[in-house]
């Protein structure tokens, strides 16, 4: 299997392993910001469990020699030197209480930073996705981003932090062995330190494997997860059982799993084959240094004790070595794993500097002047050149097509999307110019896929004004004004019911009532001039998307509508009709012009009546 390169295989392997480490110490210092205290306690903890454990070896040799000595002088033994040889024991008794107590602060420490660093990455990721825009959200690029974001970097920098400690705390280990050994040879500590290279360049080398199919297979991941949501969602439920979609999308739910197994099976046959093929060496070191110590012991070179302190030293050494290594390749692979966080974190996103709060000609209105717009990846324009101009009062019917352009037209109004050419001005201002909050407080949108939030019937109107969110006296006067009320004073706990199945107690609504809470939601915004509606009456019958569209007429008439509808028998409604082709627009007029144009609205509106005769 052949991966794509990471950004940096261009440059040479030194440079590409090292570089990689650039992230350590962003995650050391997020640590350190998420919580000071156990970030101190850790450093702590971890110096001390880094140097008691060559004491112990120390002590050990004290010990032995110690009960040597005594055996050889058994008759001529003191109870003194008894004492000694016990008060030896008792002190390593308390510094292997102290390393478990210290390797119980640090497991102590690692829990509470998991949890801690969990809810921070989490929240770091939301907060990046509130500031993308909607372009970001419809490309399956940055999807890929996302879903590698969520996946893996939400644990590994504390991943990262553990190993940095850990190859700290082996390295102070190293270090006080090393101290002891090179009394013996400074050749025991070379061997020591070369006997872990080779299965190190192994785990390193599979870590950068690993990571490249982990990148290279996120569409097939992304849609597994797709596939759970929708062989378990209740929204889904009623098509995959009617359908009988379930063991289709199940048996291809099994069939990527099966194909990332088999990748998954040959990587981790191929790293742990050469991981024991590349370990072995490092054995035989161990055992050879075993050979050369023991023979000292034989001729006398070294005491009894000291050959004991010896062994027990190479042979923590050697796993202080491995997991020192292990530790490097970790970093390695968790670094590789950070930077799909921090490409995510660091995505770019255009900045709209707008600052002001009003236009230069209020009640001028909304003009569009010149503009076109094409999708990013897109090889036709979705509007080209249009021209309009909508006053305080004006109801306006965009009519067209499914594609020809409407609801991007309305994307661009409320500033989804910024235009190609040609600019938007409401109140004579462009809207690049106009401050975020400012702007959307002005504008009031129902979408045919408006949110249906498993939120209180009161929250999910309140969700049109952020500012008077639990405001219940504004939830009341909205769902009056979108006939939503009725409906309301029947449910069980009114405005406190709960919406949706997700939750216990929860009441689900039929599709007209869901859409008289959304226009509610529209209502809550009582200082929106401009309100538009993408067609969210959809699902009802032509009699009452008429009552709710004249009633909501009604409502705003001092204000700018814009109705988006395929039902020409509520689009006559309007006092001007524009109809688009292909992101142009092809028509406009009253419904009485257009009838005695003759062109393509008349077509689409007799054709239409004739399903009514």
């Amino acid at each position: 299997m052949k991966y794509p390169p990471l950004a940096t295989d261009t440059n040479p392997p030194s440079k590409r392993f090292f570089d990689v480490f650039r992230y350590s110490r962003r995650a050391l210092e997020l640590v350190w910001s998420t919580s000071r205290n156990l970030a101190l306690v850790f450093a702590a903890l971890t110096l001390v469990a880094g140097v008691l454990p060559a004491a112990v070896a120390w002590i050990g040799q004290l010990i032995v020699d110690g009960v040597v000595t005594a055996m050889g002088q058994y008759q001529q033994t003191s109870s003194a030197d008894t004492t000694f040889v016990l008060m030896f024991v008792a002190a390593e008794a308390g510094v292997v209480a102290l390393i478990a107590g210290a390797q119980r602060g640090i497991s102590t420490c690692q829990a509470l930073l998991r949890a801690l660093m969990g809810q921070r990455i989490n929240v770091m990721i939301l907060e990046k996705a509130l500031t993308l825009k909607l372009a970001h959200f419809e490309d399956s690029e940055f999807y890929d981003k996302l879903t590698r974001a969520r996946r893996e970097a939400s644990t590994r920098p504390l991943s990262l932090v553990t190993r940095t400690f850990g190859l700290v705390q082996n390295g102070i280990s190293l270090i006080s062995y090393g101290v002891l050994l090179v009394q013996f040879s400074p050749w025991a500590v070379l061997i020591l330190i070369a006997g872990g290279i080779p299965e190190f360049l192994a785990e390193a080398k599979f870590s950068g494997d690993k990571f490249r199919l982990f990148r290279w297979r996120s569409p097939e991941t992304r849609m597994q997860m797709y596939l759970e949501t929708v062989l378990a969602r209740e929204d889904y439920v009623k098509e995959v059982k009617l359908f009988r979609l379930g063991p289709k999308l199940l048996q291809r739910y099994r069939a990527i799993f099966i194909k990332l197994f088999a990748e998954d099976r040959k990587l981790t046959l191929r790293r742990d084959s050469w991981g024991f093929v590349l370990g072995l060496l490092g054995t035989g070191a161990f055992y050879g240094a075993y050979a050369w110590i023991a023979l000292s012991a034989i001729r006398g070179s070294i005491s009894l004790g000291q050959m004991t302190m010896y062994l027990l030293l190479f042979k923590q050494g050697q796993s202080a070595v491995s997991a020192s290594l292990s530790a490097i390749s970790g970093m390695y692979e968790d670094n590789l794993y950070l930077s799909n966080l921090y490409e995510y974190l660091e995505q770019s996103v255009p900045e709209v500097r707008g600052a002001l709060q009003k236009g230069p000609q209020p009640g001028d209105g909304v003009r569009f002047e010149q503009v076109s717009f094409r999708y990013p990846d897109s090889e036709e324009p979705a509007l080209q050149q249009i021209n309009l101009h909508l006053k305080p009062g004006d109801s306006l019917a965009l009519v067209g097509e499914n594609g020809s352009g409407k609801t991007t037209l309305i994307k661009l109004l409320t500033r989804l999307y910024r235009p190609d050419a040609g600019r938007i001005l409401l109140d004579g201002l462009d809207l690049r110019q106009w401050q975020a909050d400012a702007l959307r407080q002005r504008i009031g949108v129902i979408f045919q896929d408006f949110g249906r939030y498993q939120f209180l019937v009161g929250e999910n109107i309140g969700a049109g004004d952020i500012d008077h969110f639990e405001d219940r006296q504004r939830w009341q006067q909205a769902a009056e004004m979108g006939m939503a009320k009725d409906f309301i004073d029947k449910l069980p706990q009114q405005y406190d019911t709960q919406l949706g199945k997700w939750f216990k107690g929860g009441r689900e609504l039929s599709g007209g009532q869901w859409q008289k809470i959304a226009l509610a939601r529209a209502f809550m915004r009582t200082k929106a001039d401009l309100l538009v509606l993408d067609e969210p009456t959809a699902t009802m019958d032509a009699a009452a998307e008429a009552s709710i569209f004249e009633h909501f007429r009604d409502l705003s008439r001092d204000k700018m509508t814009i109705l988006i509808s395929h039902r020409f028998s509520t689009v006559r409604m309007a006092d001007r009709i524009i109809v688009i082709d292909k992101g142009h627009i092809v028509e406009q007029g009253s419904h009485e012009q257009l009838m005695e144009l003759g062109g393509q609205y008349a077509y689409l509106f007799s054709l239409q009546a004739q399903g009514y005769r």
